[in-house]
This record gives C-alpha cells, structure tokens and sequence, in this order.
C-alpha cells in the first residue's frame, strides 16, 4: 500500500456472488488447495523419493516433518502477520515462498536439498494456510459469509481427497519430482488472482510489536526437540542428540514465558484457563496424533510391505476421505442434538477400532478383508469426531477471540501430526531402509495409535459439558489470524 492508495471501509462487505467477491473465493480456495493438496499428495510419493534419493526411514520422516515443522511453528504468526501488515500482501508473500520451494523440492538433487526445501515450502503456507480463509472473513458480507467459507470448506475437502489419486498417478506415470512441480502453477495462478482481483485489509485494531521472540522461540523448541526424536535412533544418543532435545525443551519453556509477557502474543495463554478449551485441544493432540502418525505409516506398509504401486497406496484411503468429506454436515447436525459430548467420546472410541484393525494390513492380507473395514471405521470415527471438536474448541471462549481459538487449535492439530510422524516410529521400533518393508514395528505402531485416539475420547468424556442444542460454528479449524468485529476491518485497494 501507498499513501495514494485510496481506503475503503467495508463496514457491509462484498457479495460471495459479485465478480468481486467470486474471484476472492477463488484465490482463497487456489492458495489453499495448493497447501492441502501438497499435504495428501507428497505421502504416496515417499517410498519413490526413498528408491531414489538412497534414504531410508529417517529421511522419509523428514520430508514429512521439515514441512510440518515451520508450518506448525509459524501458523500463529502467518495469520497475525496478515491482519496486522496486510492479509492479501502476506497471502501472497506465501504464494511466493510455496511456489519457489515447490519447484526446489522437484528439483532437488539430494535428500538434504529436499527436506531444506520442505522446510522452505512449510514457511510458505503457514502464511497461506490462514491468510485464505482470512480474506474471506475480512471482504465478504456477513450474510454470505458462511455459504463462503463452506464453498472453501467443501472445496479443501474435494483437494485433499484428489490428493491421493493425483500423487499416486504421477509417481506411477512420471516421477515423484511433479507432485511438486504440480504446486508451482496452482500457486502462479492463485498469485495473480489475488494482486489483480483481490482488495487489501487489515485489522486497524492490531497493536503493539509482532511476537517475533515467541515466534523463534517455539520454531527453535520444536526443531531441536524433533531432531533428536529423528536422529536419535540412527545416530545414536550422544551428546549432540541429548544437547539439541535438551536446547529444545528449554527454548519451549522460554516460549511460554515469552508468551505470558508479550504485549501481543502468539498464544494467549488465557484461553486454557477455560477447562472445556484445554480438553478440546488435548483431544484434539490425541486424535490428530494419532490421524497424522497412521497415515504416514499406512502410506510406507502398503507400498513398501505389501506391493501396491503409488496409485492403488492413494485409492486405497480414498473411502475414508469420502465418508469424512460427505458425512461432516451429518455430524454436525447430530452434535446439535445430543451436545459434542457423545460424539467427541464415541467418535474417537471409533477410529481407535478402525486403528486396531489396521494393525492386520500385513504381507498377504487382502484388500476387501483387511484394508478397506480399517480404513472405513476409521473414517466414520474421525467424522463423528471432527466438527463438534472444531466447535468446541471455538465455543469455548467468547465470540470476539474465536479466530484466535480456532488458530490455536489449528496449530495444535499440526504440532500433534509432527510429533507423531517423529516418535510413533522410534517407539513402535520401527527402521526400516530405503523401500524396505517395515516390519512388525508396524503393527505395533498402529496400536499405539489406537491406544492415543480412545485416550483422546476418554479426555472429552471427562472434559466436555457442552450440553444438547449448541450451534456447532460453520468454520472450520483453519487458524485465520485474529479475528474482528466487521467495525474493525479496514480494506485498502
């Protein structure tokens, strides 16, 4: 913005089905896919960047986590950076970052060139991931709103679910290289949607310093605790190991204390004081734990121990995807009859079987009798869970912090998925080589993840009040930066 750049207040908003207000749900639900598809697609395409790139175990789990990681670290901060210097400069900013890093990642000659890129590209959407839902909150009409972040919504889902399909395809027909090289156009067009059709915002309320201390604080804590959850077991537990996992630990706690000082935090740590809000996120690090563990593994055993090309790997969790996809309004619907206790309890107990049965998929069982009853029980118990946990974890505090509850518990469900990729193998026993089958590790992983999704029911049955008739929140636990009162918003073009 410039001096010159005339101001316009957006007390009303622009419709959802104005020229406006359709190419701004464009570019939102483009940059967006870009991150989400990037996300589904990049697990059926690892055992080939294994064969290829001569790593093993160790080096699979960091082209998940290097993403995971900024991502994790730096969501808060990407959705507080666009209210406060300009939510479609920040969107774009990513868009940039992601593209440079996908084509990076494509290119990449060596497994450290990779996971430094992935690295790269996590930066890239932790300003993308919140920054396109924020467009919409900030520009669209309060009447449209709503239909507008379920198009976004609807349209992420029907992303992530052609993830698996588009990945698998491209490894089987090309190489593993274009999964990434299919992000750089997606993120070219998104840009130019964006700097040409979309009008800049941001909060006018935004006060005080960013929370860059928090910021390096947490991004330092998470990398040096993840890195010798990683390297230890191949490395050994020496004195770098030890020193990076303890250097970690202290950065976390100096996170914390930052946080409790800081003018404008990242995380306010005010919102746990509210019992409902902490079980809702400690269920939700329990579930997405065990989501983000189990997917990266089934991902590696089917391809790896049981033979399925990188195609039938992404089909064959394809009806999971499908029923969450479809069965999510159902469940919000049932929620508001019986209040999010009992699916927040029956839900996870669910998945948790889905689980178990998944520790049979072994060489030599079939499809039909072991993969598919796993994949669909565990689908059906994450979309019992999924959005009354969402509207939980945003209902539990007043309506004008609901932005900044549903980035916190965005976060949390990213910093579970990263946890779990880096332990649930270390612990399961699992180190296997490049392509090399997995071994039993792997079933005893897929118990453990089992054991972690019906603890996180256990902890809504005792944490969860919320009783029958709450209004579960159309929007999804996607972290948009800090979300104002319509009076507050200010557009700039």
């Amino acid at each position: 913005m410039t001096a010159s750049e005339p101001v316009r207040a957006t007390l009303s908003g622009v419709a959802a089905s104005s020229p406006e207000g359709r190419w701004l749900i464009g570019a939102a639900v483009l940059g967006s896919g870009v991150a989400f598809l990037d996300s589904t697609v990049v697990n059926v395409a690892l055992p080939a960047v294994a064969r290829d790139l001569d790593t093993g175990l160790t080096g699979q789990q960091w082209v998940l986590d290097g993403y995971l990681l900024t991502l994790s670290a730096l969501l808060l901060a990407g959705g507080v950076a666009g209210d406060r210097y300009g939510r479609r400069r920040v969107f774009v900013l990513g868009l940039g970052v992601f593209a440079i890093a996908s084509m990076a990642c494509g290119l990449a000659p060596t497994e450290g060139v990779l996971i430094a890129a992935r690295i790269l590209q996590g930066l890239g959407a932790a300003a993308v991931v919140p920054g396109s839902l924020a467009l919409i909150d900030a520009e669209i009409s309060e009447s449209d709103r709503g239909r507008a972040i379920g198009l976004w919504a609807g349209m992420s889902g029907a992303t992530s679910a052609l993830g698996p399909f588009v990945g698998g395809w491209l490894v089987d027909t090309a190489s593993w290289r274009w999964v990434f090289f299919l992000s750089v156009p997606l993120a070219l067009g998104a840009m130019a949607i964006a700097l040409r059709h979309v009008a800049e915002s941001r909060d006018a309320r935004m006060v005080g310093r960013l929370d860059i201390g928090g910021a390096v604080a947490v991004t330092l804590g998470l990398s040096g605790v993840i890195y010798a959850l990683i390297e230890g077991p191949t490395r050994g537990w020496g004195p770098l190991i030890i020193g990076s996992a303890v250097l970690g630990a202290a950065a976390l706690i100096a996170f914390v204390a930052i946080e409790q000082r800081a003018q404008s935090p990242l995380l306010p740590l005010g919102l746990f004081r509210s019992w409902q809000f902490a079980g809702a996120n400690l269920t939700t690090l329990m579930v997405y734990a065990a989501l983000g563990g189990a997917l990266f593994l089934l991902a590696l055993q089917l391809q790896q121990s049981l033979g399925y090309s990188a195609l039938e790997a992404g089909v064959a969790t394809v009806p999971a995807t499908v029923i969450m996809l479809f069965g999510s309004p159902w469940s919000g619907k049932l929620a508001q009859v019986t209040g999010p206790r009992l699916p927040m309890t029956v839900g996870p107990c669910i998945a948790a079987v889905g689980l178990a049965l998944m520790a049979r998929i072994v060489p030599g069982a079939g499809y039909v009798s072991a993969v598919l009853p796993a994949v669909i029980l565990f689908g059906l118990g994450m979309t019992v869970t999924v959005a009354p946990l969402t509207a939980v974890a945003l209902g539990a505090v007043e309506p004008g912090r609901a932005g900044t509850a549903s980035g916190v518990n965005n976060a949390v469900a990213r910093v579970a998925g990263l946890l779990a990729v880096a332990v649930l193998p270390v612990v399961a026993g699992l180190d296997a080589g490049p392509g090399a089958p997995l071994g039993p590790g792997f079933s005893t992983a897929m118990l453990i993840a089992a054991g972690c999704c019906a603890l996180g029911g256990l902890i809504a049955a005792i944490s969860i009040r919320t009783a029958a008739g709450f209004t579960p929140h159309v929007q999804p636990a996607v972290n948009h930066g800090c979300q104002q009162p319509e009076s507050h918003r200010s557009s700039v073009r």
